[in-house]
């Protein structure tokens, strides 16, 4: 396993980093009292309506550094539900995660209808389907007569 040269020493969530590093799984799923419950604080109020506090850029909060130096990287965000899910980076779920990206593989209903349209040749899509639509749209005033 790769180590982590950064450092959160004297971090109030620093023993959020030491939780992590002591799970063995790929996946750790928290809710923020969880989190709350590790660290000894409450999370900040930006925690908990800024969805990019949780991002993985240590640019952003401090917070994400403990999880980057834990070796984790967060993902599906639930906000509303105050949930979020720790990834361990370099891990096989994690390549499986990279490798699906790589070839392409979506949610199974992201063209699920592919194939079952066809467009008939001659027609363009970007004109109405029905120009009179607008007459009834526009009381009687044809697509002239607003030019």
């Amino acid at each position: 396993m790769k180590t982590h040269t950064t450092h959160t020493a004297n971090s109030k969530y620093e023993p959020l980093t030491e939780f992590l590093l002591r799970q063995s799984g790929d996946l750790v799923r928290m809710s923020f009292d969880d989190i709350e419950q590790v660290i000894g604080a409450e999370l900040p109020p930006s925690a908990t309506h800024h969805r990019a506090w949780w991002s993985n850029n240590t640019e952003n909060n401090v917070m994400t550094k403990a999880w980057k130096d834990a070796g984790f990287e967060s993902e599906n965000v639930d906000m509303k539900g105050r949930r979020v899910i720790f990834r361990r980076v370099g891990s096989d779920a994690s390549r499986d995660t990279v490798a699906q990206s790589a070839k392409g593989d979506r949610h199974p209903l992201i063209g699920w209808m592919k194939g079952t349209l066809t467009i008939a040749e001659g027609v363009d899509l970007t004109q109405p389907a029905d120009p009179e639509w607008g007459e009834a749209a526009y009381r009687d005033a044809t697509l002239e007569d607003r030019k």
